[in-house]
């Protein structure tokens, strides 16, 4: 079995570099790369005064999760709460810097370098066209170069793109589930006004690049737990309540039909697109809840997840959410890594005692192809984003789908012409679209 992982593991990299921008010879049209020089930066924020989650000291709470002091949540220790952010956009023509980038891997030891086509701090496009948004957040644990193939993929069509380092859910600062479960909303909800206000600063490099009112958020898993609340859907009474999941009634914040709930979605954000998004197996969700989402919404999910569950799960979210135009894209026999993490990178390959696993696991499937699944979401993303925030209608032809891709017909004349009989995947060369659904429904469906 060593043996094995060792020659998985030299497929993943080309000439020992761990490649993030692989586009293969049956990637669908959409996902190759766009007119643009790519950069990249790396910000430090800071969100004041924002409670303290993992030093709450549950021993001085009482049985219904309150302070047993009878004071609540202004009570409970805050702290300045630091985010790290990779920021993808458009560079300038004449734009240099390296292209390797340097993290960590999954069991928050292992220093790894990634190879793409991003320019580290490479000068900004000089444009007077200012870019949409989008907000990147990864799983639980996971780091803000997870879904890097996706940040400089769509930074290079014209997007600013922030991915997010969620304190206390990184691989190297791994704390505490119920800081998730808290912050994933504030955390995203924070970036979008910290980019909104540095657009506006004269002396910003992203002065005037920035289009925060035309904003997307994409989540993995515990990203798309935050994501799905930030689109509208308020929790069940169960959850929000729940000292299992969080004591002192924090994630009341997010319930059904409270206060703060009914604010969101935020108006400045226009659609959410949710990979393999945790909470619904786990009560986290109802009808009722998910009926106050109201932006369009593209959901994406392996059939076989078993974490964030499929027919109970992020099947479930999608049917639910009937208020809303939604989407479901389906990868067959997929696990819970659908399209969203990068290929692993060769020094995963190992077993690592303390986690107990391979760490390349973490990665990859164990039955499609890492970049394979990638390239299929920068193309449906890529298509999503265009129609949505892009306003491009060009983009519905390759969102028109007969729903499963294997009953799809590749149909041509002999000068290439489709015939009318012609129902094979728009952007699928011929024999490519295979394992795949894609499904919507419309409000009220």
């Amino acid at each position: 079995m060593t043996s094995l992982f060792v020659l998985l593991g030299l497929t993943t990299s080309a000439n020992g570099e761990n490649r993030i921008d692989t586009q293969r010879p049956d990637a669908p049209e959409l996902a190759k790369y766009g007119q643009y020089n790519v950069g990249v930066r790396t910000l430090k924020l800071i969100n004041p005064n924002q409670i303290d989650v993992v030093s709450i000291d549950t021993a001085q709470l009482d049985s219904s999760g309150v302070n047993s002091s009878g004071s609540d949540a202004p009570s409970l220790p805050k702290y300045d709460r630091p985010l790290t952010v990779e920021l993808w956009y458009p560079a300038a023509e004449d734009a240099t810097g390296s292209r390797v980038q340097t993290t960590y891997l999954r069991d928050g030891k292992t220093k790894i370098s990634l190879h793409g086509k991003a320019m580290r701090d490479a000068s900004p496009t000089q444009s007077d066209q200012a870019y949409p948004f989008v907000i990147i957040s990864h799983g639980y644990p996971g780091n803000r170069y997870l879904m890097s193939h996706l940040g400089e993929n769509l930074a290079s069509k014209g997007y600013v793109v922030a991915s997010i380092d969620h304190t206390d859910s990184t691989y190297r600062t791994l704390n505490a589930f119920k800081s998730t479960l808290v912050n994933r909303p504030l955390d995203q909800g924070f970036v979008l006004d910290e980019i909104e206000r540095l657009s506006e600063t004269s002396d910003s490099f992203l002065h005037n690049m920035v289009d925060t009112q035309n904003t997307a958020i994409i989540g993995y898993s515990m990203g798309g737990y935050g994501a799905v609340i930030m689109s509208g859907a308020g929790m069940t009474k169960q959850a929000a309540e729940s000292n299992n999941m969080v004591p002192s009634g924090l994630l009341s914040m997010y319930q059904q039909a409270s206060t703060s709930q009914a604010k969101r979605p935020d108006s400045r954000i226009k659609t959410v697109i949710a990979f393999a998004p945790w909470g619904m197996n786990y009560n986290v969700w109802n009808e009722q809840g998910l009926a106050d989402i109201d932006v369009p919404m593209l959901f994406v999910a392996g059939s076989v997840d078993d974490v964030s569950g499929y027919e109970n799960g992020v099947r479930a979210l999608w049917q639910n959410a009937k208020n809303t135009e939604r989407a479901l894209l389906t990868y067959e026999n997929a696990n819970h890594s659908a399209g969203a993490p990068m290929p692993a990178p060769e020094e995963s390959f190992y077993f690592n005692e303390d986690l107990g696993i391979n760490v390349s696991v973490h990665y990859t499937d164990s039955v499609w192809e890492s970049a394979r699944m990638n390239n299929i979401a920068q193309h449906f993303t890529t298509a999503w984003l265009g129609k949505y925030l892009k306003k491009n209608t060009e983009m519905q032809d390759y969102l028109d789908l007969v729903p499963s891709s294997n009953e799809g017909k590749w149909a041509t004349d002999q000068s290439g012409e489709e015939k009318p009989e012609h129902t094979h995947w728009t952007g699928f060369k011929n024999r490519t679209a295979k394992g795949l659904k894609f499904e919507w429904l419309k409000p009220q469906d």
